[in-house]
C-alpha cells in the first residue's frame, strides 16, 4: 500500500454553517468541491489521513508531529463551540515517521507541543470528511520556517512510512491561498496577490509540483499565503508518484484566496516526477554560473567566509589577491582591486542561501585601513555573528551567495522626500541610537516602510523623533 490520493484544500471557517450564519453559500463552489473531496476520501477508504496544516505548532527551525492517541477540537474561537471533531491518531506512523526522519537527519518530531486541541486547519478538512468516513486514523503535521526545499523531505519520509507500514493513506494539505486580494478585505489588497493565485492554481491545477520552488520567498510573505509550505509537503508524498488531477474550484469572495485541486495515485511509473532532485541539480547549475561571473571584491568576501568556517582561519588579504583574481574573468579587477586596496568605505557583506538571507553585517562607515580589509572583517561577522542566525556551517558553504555593498559617505537631509527606496539606503538617528537599512531590498516599496523598519532596527519607536541621512551603494555580485 502505500499513499492513495492527496488533496489541496483550503480552510475558512466561514465556511461551517454555524460559523458563516448563511455567508457560506457565497462561497458556494468550494462547498461543493468539499462534498466532492470527502465522496472521494470515502472511496479510498484509508487506514490513516495524514494533514498538514499551517495552524499547528510551527517553529522555526522543526516540524511539529502531534502526539498522543488521540486529539479533539472545537470552533470555540469562531463563535461555534457546539461543533466539536475528535480523532485518534495512528501512533505507530508516528513513531516510524519519527524513527526516519532522525535517520535523514529531518528535524521532524512530537517534542515542543503548546496545545493538545486540533486546529481549524486540521478540523475543517475533518468536517466534511467525517460525514461520509470515519474509519481512519490521524497524523497531523505542522509547518516550518525552514525553506521551500526542507519541506519537501519530510513529505517523502511520510511516503515511505505509509509503504513501510503497509497503510493506506491519504494526505491532506490544508492551506489558504493569499489573503490580500481585496483592498476591503480582512488582510486588505496587495498587486502581487493575485498573480500568486493564477501562478499557483496553474501549477497545482497541472501537478506541476518542481515550480512551487520557483516563488521566491519574499513574495510569499508579500501576498501572506498560509498554504505553499503544506503545498509542498504534499508534492514530497506525492515524490515520484504518477497522479491524475483535478482541479475543481478557486474562489476569492472574502479576499482570502481559497483552492482545492484532487490527486488521485496511478499505478503507472512516476519516476521521472523526482522534483526536488531535479531542482536542485537545476539550481547547483545556476549557483556554478552565479560563481563564475562573481567580481574581484566577492570572491574576496567568499574566500573569508570559506576560508573562516573550513579552518577557522583568518585570511590576510596580500597572500589571496593572486588567488582570488584568476578565479575569474574580471574585467575591472584592476579597477576594483585599487578600491579595494586605496579607498577607505563602509561596506557591508550579504549572504543569502535558498532565495532567503542568510547573514548580513557591515559598517557605515569605514573603521578599517582600506575596503579589503572592511570585506575580510565583515564577511566573517556576518557568517558567524549575525545575531538573527546561527552560525554557518561548512555543509552550506557551497549552497551561499553573496554580495557586497560598498557605501557612498553619508550625507544630511532634511525631509523623506529626498529619499528613494531604490537608489538609496537611509540612516536614522535618535541620541546614540542609530538604523540603517540598505537601498533597493526586494520587500521595501516605499519610503515609509524603509524608515520603520531602520527605527525599527536602531530600537526607536514610531513616535520617536530622527535625523536622517541617506546614502548610495555599489552593489557587487
Amino acid at each position: 500500500m502505500g499513499i492513495v490520493g492527496a488533496f489541496m484544500v483550503p480552510h475558512p471557517p466561514v465556511i461551517i454553517p454555524e460559523i458563516g450564519n448563511g455567508r457560506e453559500i457565497e462561497i458556494t463552489d468550494t462547498i461543493k468541491s468539499y462534498e466532492k473531496v470527502a465522496d472521494m476520501v470515502a472511496c479510498m477508504k484509508p487506514d490513516t489521513i495524514v494533514v498538514s496544516t499551517p495552524h499547528s505548532v510551527m517553529y522555526s527551525d522543526y516540524f511539529h508531529l502531534s502526539p498522543g492517541e488521540r486529539a479533539e477540537g472545537s470552533f470555540a474561537d469562531f463563535g461555534a463551540d457546539e461543533v466539536r471533531i475528535e480523532a485518534d491518531y495512528d501512533q505507530a506512523f508516528v513513531k516510524k515517521l519519527c524513527i526516519l526522519a532522525a535517520n535523514e537527519n529531518v528535524d521532524a518530531g512530537v517534542g515542543g507541543e503548546k496545545s493538545p486541541y486540533l486546529d481549524h486547519g486540521t478540523m475543517i478538512p475533518l468536517y466534511f470528511i467525517t460525514k461520509k468516513y470515519v474509519d481512519f486514523d490521524l497524523v497531523r503535521i505542522g509547518l516550518s520556517g525552514l525553506p521551500l526545499t526542507e519541506h519537501y523531505k519530510p513529505g517523502t519520509l511520510i511516503k515511505r512510512t505509509a509503504k513501510e507500514l503497509n497503510r493506506r493513506v491519504v494526505y491532506i494539505a490544508s492551506g489558504d491561498l493569499s489573503h490580500k486580494l481585496k483592498p476591503d478585505g480582512p488582510y486588505g489588497f496587495v498587486p502581487d496577490g493575485p498573480v500568486y493565485e493564477e501562478r499557483i492554481m496553474d501549477v497545482m491545477g497541472r501537478a506541476a509540483f518542481g515550480e512551487l520552488f520557483d516563488f521566491d520567498e519574499l513574495f510569499l510573505e508579500k501576498v501572506a499565503e498560509c498554504g505553499h509550505r503544506s503545498f509542498v509537503m504534499m508534492a514530497g508524498a506525492l515524490d515520484q508518484t504518477a497522479v491524475k488531477v483535478n482541479r475543481l474550484s478557486h474562489e476569492g469572495t472574502f479576499g482570502v484566496g481559497y483552492g482545492v485541486c484532487t490527486y488521485e495515485v496511478l499505478p503507472e511509473d512516476g519516476s521521472d516526477r523526482n522534483f526536488l532532485k531535479i531542482y536542485e541539480d537545476k539550481e547547483e547549475i545556476r549557483r556554478s554560473a552565479q560563481r563564475a561571473k562573481e567580481d574581484i571584491i566577492v570572491r574576496l568576501a567568499r574566500k573569508t567566509v570559506e576560508t573562516y568556517i573550513r579552518d577557522r582561519r583568518k585570511i590576510v588579504y596580500e597572500d589571496v589577491k593572486d588567488s582570488i583574481k584568476k578565479e575569474g574573468e574580471d574585467s575591472s579587477a584592476d579597477e576594483l582591486i585599487d578600491i579595494l586596496e586605496n579607498n577607505r568605505a563602509g561596506v557591508f557583506v550579504s549572504m543569502h542561501k535558498d532565495g532567503r538571507l542568510r547573514g548580513c553585517i557591515g559598517t557605515i562607515s569605514p573603521v578599517r585601513d582600506n575596503v579589503a580589509q572592511e570585506v575580510i572583517d565583515n564577511a566573517i561577522a556576518a557568517s558567524t555573528s549575525d545575531p538573527r542566525f546561527i552560525p554557518v556551517s561548512p555543509d552550506e558553504l557551497d549552497h551561499l551567495e553573496y554580495s557586497v555593498d560598498v557605501l557612498s559617505p553619508p550625507e544630511n537631509i532634511a525631509s523623506l522626500a529626498e529619499l528613494d527606496v531604490k537608489k538609496y539606503g537611509v540612516i536614522v538617528t535618535n541620541g546614540n541610537r542609530r538604523g540603517l537599512l540598505l537601498p533597493n531590498l526586494d520587500t521595501i516599496d516605499t519610503v515609509e516602510e524603509q524608515i520603520a523598519i531602520a527605527k525599527k532596527k536602531a530600537g526607536i519607536s514610531s513616535a520617536e523623533p530622527v535625523s536622517l541621512q541617506r546614502f548610495e551603494v555599489i552593489r557587487h555580485t
